[in-house]
This record gives C-alpha cells, sequence and structure tokens, in this order.
C-alpha cells in the first residue's frame, strides 16, 4: 500500500452544541475543518444499547463519525495490533476523524438507541471495505 497507519492519526475535535429554545443545534462539519477531506456521501447507523458492530475496515475511505444522540464506544485497532477506545455521545460531543487502513468497532453504551452520523469523502463501495468476524480480534467489550 503506501505509508503505515496507526491509531495515532485518528483525530478528535470537539463540536459546538449551541442551546437553541425548542431544540438545540449540533455542529458537524464545515469543509475548513481538519479531518475534512472530500465529500462523498453522509449516512446514520442506530446502535441498541449494549449491542457491539465490529469489526470493518475501510481501504480508501476517511470516515468523520460523530454521535449527536446518545454514546457509543467506538474501538480501533491498527496493523500493529495497538487498540484506542474514544467514547463519544452527547456528553463528549466531538467528531472523530478515522483515516483508511484502521480496523472499527463500536457498542452502543447509553440506556436507549444511540445514532452515529458517518460524513464519509467517498461512497461506501463492498470492493473498499474488509470485515472480520467479531470472534476474529481479541477485544473484551463486556468491559467498561
Amino acid at each position: 500500500m503506501g505509508n503505515k497507519v496507526t491509531i495515532n492519526e485518528i483525530i478528535s475535535t470537539p463540536l459546538k452544541r449551541i442551546s437553541v429554545l425548542g431544540g438545540d443545534v449540533f455542529h458537524a462539519m464545515k469543509k475548513t475543518d481538519d479531518g475534512f477531506s472530500g465529500f462523498g456521501e453522509a449516512y446514520f447507523s442506530q446502535v441498541d444499547s449494549g449491542v457491539v458492530k465490529a469489526w470493518k475496515k475501510h481501504l480508501k475511505m476517511t470516515l468523520n463519525l460523530i454521535v449527536p444522540t446518545g454514546r457509543v464506544r467506538f474501538v480501533f485497532m491498527d496493523n500493529d495490533g495497538l487498540f484506542r477506545e474514544e467514547v463519544i455521545g452527547e456528553n463528549n460531543y466531538v467528531r472523530l476523524t478515522i483515516p483508511p487502513e484502521i480496523w472499527f468497532g463500536f457498542k452502543g453504551d447509553f440506556e436507549n438507541t444511540s445514532l452515529v452520523l458517518n460524513i464519509a469523502n467517498i461512497e461506501h463501495s463492498p470492493e473498499e471495505v474488509e470485515l472480520k468476524d467479531i470472534n476474529e480480534i481479541k477485544y473484551n467489550w463486556s468491559t467498561y
């Protein structure tokens, strides 16, 4: 491939949540933000409380993950087998920018369904993603 990507290249960017009468405004991304590398598509994923969705690695896509509702624990693993955890959501409202070649999974860490937004630099394609069964990468999802 090219350069080796590590979990240290994941960017965590604090986001603004503006209190407005009748419902808050949640900032997500501007084209001038660090981590913006073009726009391919944006989509939402729901994750129920205690449910784990793992493991996936994009080969070309840069992800920008935001959790405006609920709380989600993300776990990332690079090709050296090093792990990094990030818990984001309503009480830690940030955007995680994930470069290609990082394995990841996530778990709903909220009493209700959480909502994950991905603002991706390219459109999703099955040819640019690798999947593994949850048991293929040894990680204890029950802790936390």
